[in-house]
Formats: C-alpha cells, structure tokens, sequence
C-alpha cells in the first residue's frame, strides 16, 4: 500500500485504519457469501466442509433438471417485463421532478423511494390484500407489477443524477425548433441521460432476479423463480443443487453490478469530455 509523500504520520495512520477497517467490513459482508461457491462443487449429497470429491455432478443436475429451467424461464420473463416497466415509470418521474416547476420534489422523492426505505415483507403483505382484490395474485402480472415496484426507485436515482447535470435549455431549444416532445427527448435529451437509465435499469433488473419475499406472498405454482425455487428447496431438502443455483446467481450478480459500474463510469467520463 504506498502513500501519498505530502501525509504525514497521523494522516497515514489515519489512511490505513480506514483501509484496515474498510478490509474488515467487507470480508464481513463478502465472505458468508462466497463460502457457498465451493460447496457447489461438491461430489457428496450432504453440503459439508471441507469438500473432499470435486465435482461438475450438481451442475449437471441443474442443466438437466426440468424444473430448474422452467423457473429460470420465469424469472427472466418477470425481472425482463418489470425492468421494462420500471425503467418507464422512474425515467418519467425522475425528468418531472427535475422540472423548475415541479412542486415540493423533496417530498414527492421521498414517497418514491419508500419502496426502498420499507422492509420488502411490508411490501409484499401489502401488495397481497391489495393485489387479492383484483385478481393478481397467483399471476404474471401480479408479479411483475410488485417487482417494478421495487425497481423503480433505482431507476429515480440513477435518472435523476443523470439529469443533475443536462441543461434544459437544449429541449428548450429543440421546442423552438418546431420538435415534438416525444421527437425532443429522443433524439435531445436521451442520448444524454442514457448511462443513468442503463445502469437504473440494470438495478432493477437484478433486484427482481433477486427478489424472493414478495415471491412469497404472490407467486403461484406456475409463477415459481429462482430464488422461491431455492426457498421451497431449503424448506423440504437441502439439495446440493441449490449451491449450484446460489453460485449461477452471485455470478450473474457480480457481473450486472459491474456492468452497471462500467455505464456509470462511461457516462461520468463523456459527461466530462463535453463539459
């Protein structure tokens, strides 16, 4: 770890305390996970450490296994159409409460991002009784519409970061040139604000692949996912499949946060070069 020459003793005692401390957390948070990822590739039928037979076995089982694939197709389908939906709804809110005129936008964001504020089983208890009475629960539909709820207030963030940094004036302009709105903010004001709806997009997305409590409240026998595949599967047997499913899903992770890292990073530098 090398220093910055300009520090001086406290500064780079203080620097690497941080780092030290910084080191912990995440080995505390990172670690718990990670430890599932050889277990995976275990022989045995019994998930124990240390593995002593290494093994492709389970992931075999996994291609082959009918049920699997069938709540992969589910669970794309859902977190694809919600993503859809959500990346809509949080694109549109995030651009009016950006407006001059938009009235109390502190408020107005707070009350979308309580998705995120309220513990999810709170969102998924609601979105049961509510959900119940209009006939979405054991549905698609249903679960789409919970999913893209959650989702939505990544998309507001992301957006409406983006847009910190657009000068309205460009629409205006566009406006003045006889543009339509529709024609305005497609060819104007989208190429701008893109990283912030890719990478807003990308959280929703993967907080619906993710996702397994309201799963629990909504989904029926046909609308099973990964993870309420995986729960179901802990409850009545721990199949080692299910080390095989947990690894395919931290990697399928890892990989759209970095995704989402890299858009967020491309967009800062182009947002750089043009100013």
């Amino acid at each position: 770890m090398k220093f910055d020459p300009s520090l001086t003793r406290p500064e780079r005692v203080s620097v690497f305390l941080t780092f030290a401390g910084s080191a912990v957390i995440l080995s505390f948070l990172v670690l718990p996970i990670l430890a599932i990822v050889p277990l995976s590739f275990t022989h045995d039928s019994i998930l124990s450490y240390p593995v002593e037979h290494w093994s492709l076995r389970w992931y075999r089982v996994l291609v082959n296994n009918p049920i699997w694939g069938e709540v992969l197709k589910n669970s794309l389908v859902i977190a694809l159409a919600s993503t859809l939906v959500a990346t809509t709804l949080g694109t549109l809110a995030a651009m009016g409460l950006t407006r001059r005129h938009c009235p109390a936008p502190g408020i107005l964001t707070a009350f979308l991002l309580t998705p995120m504020i309220v513990p999810v089983i709170i969102t998924g208890v609601a979105s049961y009784f509510f959900y119940t009475k209009l006939g979405l629960t054991n549905s698609f539909v249903g679960m789409i519409l919970a999913h893209s709820i959650l989702g939505t207030p990544f998309v507001v963030l992301t957006v409406s970061a983006t847009l910190q940094g657009f000068d309205l004036n460009q629409s205006r302009a566009a406006y003045s040139l006889g543009a339509r709105p529709i024609f305005a903010f497609t060819s104007v004001v989208m190429p701008q604000i893109a990283p912030g709806i890719m990478s807003g997009a990308l959280f929703a997305f993967i907080t619906s692949f993710d996702e397994v409590i309201v799963a629990l409240f909504i989904a029926g026998t046909e609308q099973y996912t990964l993870p309420r595949q995986m729960f179901s599967g802990i409850r009545e047997n721990l199949d080692p499949t299910i080390a095989a499913v947990a690894t395919v899903m931290i990697v399928v992770s890892v990989c759209i946060l970095a995704l989402a890292q890299f858009v967020a990073a491309r967009g800062q530098k182009n947002g750089n070069s043009h100013g």
